[in-house]
């Protein structure tokens, strides 16, 4: 086990989460990654949490972060790259 999976694990157990459902790390990581790099580095965990508010109201989690993901990607080609 990662310390990674270690800290999820804690976090979702002193949060009263059920255990992870499939690729659920993965995909935020994948998410975070994306914005990071496509939009600014500090949007990626506010993206992350949108995303998880979405996912708590019911949305798919795969169809939300490959929404996300896209709006990440549009956004990088069509502005310049800016770090502040």
């Amino acid at each position: 086990m990662s310390v990674l999976d270690e800290w999820a694990d804690q976090v979702r157990a002193a949060l009263e989460l059920e255990p992870a459902a499939g690729d659920e790390q993965k995909l935020v990581l994948d998410l975070a990654r994306d914005v990071a790099h496509g939009v600014l580095r500090p949007a990626a965990p506010v993206s992350a949490y949108l995303l998880g508010l979405a996912v708590g109201r019911g949305a798919d989690p795969q169809r939300a972060a490959a929404t996300v993901t896209g709006l990440a990607r549009r956004w990088a080609a069509e502005r310049p790259s800016d770090d502040g």
